[in-house]
């Protein structure tokens, strides 16, 4: 029986008409499968289903997802991230089909931060435009009036420059102004969707935030050690609206917040200091 898969143009142009003809005929794909978005069960037989290639340095892995979580695509990771989540999936699903492997797994909460509590979670990854610094991730639902979006606060352990720079001086967010990022007058306001940019969430974990390549597609900006856990009303916020906003803020700014109530009262001390821009992204992995 024919599967319901799309198989987008990128992924065909990364495989080959060969292999994406035999996924399509049902020869190579799987008949159930774990969505590597939300994490639930999918059939090729009863629903649509995207084909999502994920590209390392040299190797390509290829999962499954409800096409109403995400769209068929290719995503680019870190080679480690791949090798990583071959690893544990062929010591712990032994006899899976070989392309019905879920997503890598890439954040952890960062050492001597406060244990993550319902509703927030944070971790940090050492990049940062311009100079190695400390970027620590905070997960947590804000408010737009009344609705709940999935957000993400970024927010370095000291000042970053730019390239080359030895003033010490902080730019932060003058790099991600000059990325189209906006400034934050109203917490209330949703910020425009950035074109390039989106987040990866993968297994029902936070892997990446993904920025344009110069050679097209996406890359890296920030990218996860480990996967960092999100709660099930964060995931669902995101999967309802397709997106996340992503705040930034320069260090000190804000902090480790335990609270979402508390993030909240720091984002909006540090909008009205003028030192908070946003993008909505769009998401790349649920």
């Amino acid at each position: 029986m024919p599967r319901m898969l799309d198989v987008s143009d990128e992924v065909r142009s990364e495989i080959g008409d060969d292999e994406a003809d035999r996924l399509l005929g049902g020869d190579r794909a799987p008949d159930s499968y774990e969505c590597t978005s939300c994490r639930t069960a999918g059939d090729t037989h009863v629903e649509p289903t995207s084909t999502v290639l994920f590209v390392g340095d040299e190797t390509a892995v290829l999962a499954f997802a409800h096409a109403r979580c995400i769209p068929s695509q290719v995503v680019a990771v870190s080679e480690e991230q791949l090798v990583g989540a071959v690893r544990s999936i062929s010591q712990s699903q032994t006899g899976a089909p070989d392309l019905a492997i879920p997503a890598p797994a890439g954040a952890a909460p960062a050492p001597g931060a406060p244990a993550p509590t319902p509703g927030i979670s944070a971790g940090t990854q050492p990049t940062a435009p311009g100079q190695a610094a400390i970027l620590g991730i905070t997960c947590g639902l804000v408010l737009h009036g009344k609705v709940g979006h999935a957000s993400l606060v970024v927010e370095p352990t000291g000042p970053v420059g730019r390239p080359g720079s030895t003033s010490g001086e902080d730019e932060f967010l003058d790099l991600l102004q000059d990325a189209g990022f906006q400034p934050v007058a109203d917490l209330d306001e949703t910020p425009e969707q950035l074109p390039g940019w989106s987040v990866l969430v993968a297994m029902g974990k936070l892997h990446a935030i993904l920025q344009p390549a110069a050679a097209g597609g996406s890359t890296g900006w920030w990218q996860a050690h480990q996967p960092l856990q999100v709660t099930d009303a964060w995931r669902m916020a995101a999967s309802q609206l397709s997106e996340v906003t992503m705040y930034a803020v320069p260090a000190g700014m804000v902090g480790r917040q335990p609270r979402e109530d508390l993030l909240r009262q720091a984002l909006e001390r540090a909008v009205a200091l003028g030192q908070v821009v946003a993008a909505s992204l769009p998401l790349a992995g649920t």
